[in-house]
């Protein structure tokens, strides 16, 4: 076993855990720790489609783990506006 396919086993295992956290309403789509966990599932996903050249899922999980990094910084300066000032 490599360690790109260990690596793409943890990326599928996030993107999952992000999935069903969500449907069981225990995560919401607005939630930093989704985004978050959907942002690496994501890049360990590219990193995993590398080495074969797969671009099919080289692009979709790139698009996938450029969303999320949008969202990821969304959240996080919507949190830091909600944080009272020092």
């Amino acid at each position: 076993m490599d360690i790109f396919f260990l690596l793409g086993i943890l990326g599928m295992a996030l993107i999952l855990l992000a999935f069903f956290m969500n449907q069981s309403k225990r995560w919401s789509q607005d939630d930093l720790i989704y985004d978050f966990v959907n942002l690496v599932g994501s890049v360990l996903l590219v990193v995993y489609a590398l080495p074969a050249l797969s671009w099919p899922f080289i692009i979709l999980n790139g698009v996938w783990a450029l969303v999320s990094l949008k969202d990821v910084v969304t959240d996080l300066q919507r949190d830091s506006k909600k944080r009272p000032a020092k």
